[in-house]
């Protein structure tokens, strides 16, 4: 029409090509702008994208505003959500997890020291541990963990099919080792047998470690560690093909020490991952 404009009427061509005069005129006025938004809306939406999938499906829009600022760019949320939308772009849901704790016992008891306190101005000062399940096509696979309260590292972790002491000892050791045995870290944990036995507390004696316990039956003294396997099993497990326990393992190790602790934003470490808090920290 626009070629054409000179030799036929725009009211003529409208009618033949079924558009609107007024449509026409309004692309004569803004045509080249709207085409530079919409490029510009095109490239953003890429961006969103591709680090919506290299966030393997986990991030939303906090998370990758975080990213495009690290690239320079300062788009504001509303602009990041809409884009998200737009292109169905929707981060792993969350579901309902049970309660693995096995409180009713007669073995004895560690005060509340963390006190709901879950602040540390350096690391090895508050750890906090927990157990939870994987469901396998093998059955049950428990997790233990050990998380630095200062960067919310996963610095200590173990596997096995069994909720024995072993399993929290393991994890505890590991932690214990990596972090060069230091000593009068409180330790935290829910009220579960394995943390109050004798090898655990052993261990904690051993290394001059303190030991800390929730109240009962109450999960918010111990919110860290549940968040952690919120996000673990919300972001690597929901979703994907039931698996064995060797490939279960597999994915929890990748995304505790490929993916949590070295690229994972973390919104307490004011969105860098732990491991990257640490390093700012004695920079």
């Amino acid at each position: 029409m626009q070629v054409h404009q000179f030799k036929f009427s725009v009211s003529r061509m409208a009618s033949v090509l079924k558009v609107s005069r007024s449509g026409f005129y309004h692309w004569l006025k803004f045509g080249e702008r709207s085409s530079q938004r919409a490029l510009q809306q095109q490239r953003r939406d890429e961006q969103i994208q591709q680090i919506f999938v290299d966030s393997k499906q986990r991030y939303g829009a906090t998370r990758i505003k975080v990213e495009l600022e690290d690239k320079q760019q300062t788009p504001c949320i509303k602009t990041i959500s809409e884009s998200m939308k737009r292109q169905g772009l929707v981060p792993k849901a969350a579901r309902k997890f049970k309660v693995t704790t096995d409180s009713n016992h007669t073995l004895p008891i560690a005060p509340n020291l963390l006190e709901r306190d879950f602040t540390a101005t350096a690391p090895n000062q508050k750890w906090v541990t927990d157990i939870t399940y994987l469901w396998t096509s093998e059955g049950w696979l428990y997790l233990a963990v050990i998380i630095d309260l200062f960067s919310r590292a996963v610095i200590g972790w173990s596997m096995s099919p069994n909720m024995k002491a072993e399993l929290v000892c393991d994890a505890l050791t590991m932690a214990i080792f990596r972090r060069g045995r230091p000593k009068g870290v409180i330790v935290h944990s829910d009220r579960g047998s394995q943390y109050c036995s004798g090898h655990f507390r052993g261990l904690l004696n051993k290394y001059e470690l303190q030991q800390s316990m929730s109240r009962r039956g109450n999960c918010w003294d111990n919110a860290c560690a549940e968040s952690f396997f919120h996000s673990l099993k919300v972001e690597a497990v929901h979703g994907e093909l039931i698996m064995d326990r060797k490939t279960m393992r597999q994915a929890v190790f990748e995304y505790i020490e490929v993916d949590y602790n070295k690229t994972r934003r973390h919104s307490a470490n004011g969105y860098l991952s732990p491991e990257a808090f640490e390093l700012k920290s004695i920079a």
